[in-house]
């Protein structure tokens, strides 16, 4: 695996969808901008903006793993867009479950996050997003979220 770049994902408060003993939190998190820096397959630069208007849905199910599916578009300086759909888990150890199901905030230190994501591409230069398995891993802040985007090589 090789890293490639770096994304910070700017997010806004969580709105609570509801909650439940049966399902646990249910919740959207908007996503408000961001920054991607770092570098593509040939080792040119790879910087862009993460677009307003996404958004994270996550469930926080009982035992405190949180299942989510982020889902944003990137603009790179050059004005080349695609979209990412990121899916992953966050867990935490028995004695956070309950502040994480009360939306308290964890010490990143403290759980393990990790997302597979999937990239659509517009264009042909950027096409090699498709065209190989990206894992991340993650680190939740109280404002933002960083994303550390590694390859899977041959």
């Amino acid at each position: 695996m090789r890293h490639l770049f770096t994304i910070s994902v700017a997010v806004d408060q969580p709105i609570v969808v509801g909650q439940d003993q049966k399902n646990g939190r249910r919740q959207l998190i908007p996503i408000k901008s961001g920054n991607v820096d770092g570098f593509d397959m040939d080792g040119k630069p790879f910087i862009g903006k993460v677009l307003p208007g996404g958004v994270d849905c996550q469930v926080i199910r009982p035992d405190g793993k949180c299942e989510l599916s982020a889902r944003y578009g990137v603009e790179l300086n050059d004005g080349r867009r695609f979209f990412i759909q990121n899916d992953g888990i966050r867990t935490v150890k028995d004695e956070f479950v309950q502040a994480v199901l009360r939306g308290e905030f964890v010490d990143p230190n403290l759980y393990y996050f990790a997302t597979t994501p999937h990239f659509e591409t517009y264009d042909e230069s950027i096409r090699w997003l498709e065209n190989y398995i990206f894992v991340c891993k993650a680190v939740r802040k109280a404002t933002e979220v960083d994303l550390q985007y590694y390859v899977i090589e041959k």
